[in-house]
């Protein structure tokens, strides 16, 4: 692993811990947007997990949304048990994951989050994910990505 970003390493470090086994590829042309990912690995924008950072009434928490849908903040907001949800700026969400926005993996975050999860990832064989930078990305069952993260499965999707 002595070729890959050391952000890589902390993701694919965190999956094993987890019981979770991956293989992270890199796409240099970048995967910063769902529709970038998805063009890049050669799958359908549905099977790209967007890793939102949000707070909801001060807390920092997690959305795996599918990179097809919109997140529904009142949606989240609610979940969370909640009222209001707002996005937060590129240093929280450093600060909360230790990772950049457009690289933030479901799992190994600096901080223990709770995380919410779009069903429509749920339909898939196979997602992806961002593996701590925004050219690495790694394939796994949605199920697993679900158990690993900790996640709670509930609707997302704006209507």
């Amino acid at each position: 692993m002595s070729d890959l970003h050391p952000n890589v390493v902390r993701v694919v470090e965190a999956a094993r811990a987890l019981g979770l086994e991956i293989t992270t590829r890199r796409f240099p042309e970048g995967t910063k947007t769902a529709q970038d990912a998805a063009n890049a690995i050669g799958v359908l924008v549905g099977q790209i997990v967007k890793s939102l950072v949000f707070s909801v009434d001060g807390e920092i928490v997690m959305a795996y949304v599918s990179g097809a849908n919109q997140l529904d903040e009142k949606k989240l907001a609610a979940a969370a048990g909640g009222v209001k949800c707002s996005r937060v700026n590129a240093d929280a969400v450093r600060e909360a994951t230790g990772f950049p926005i457009g690289g933030v993996p479901p799992f190994g975050h600096t901080t223990q989050l709770r995380v919410f999860v779009d069903p429509d990832l749920l339909q898939y064989d196979e997602v992806w994910a961002a593996a701590g930078t925004w050219n690495d990305n790694f394939g796994a069952a949605p199920a697993d990505i679900v158990r690993v993260a900790g996640g709670v499965v509930t609707d997302l999707k704006r209507g």
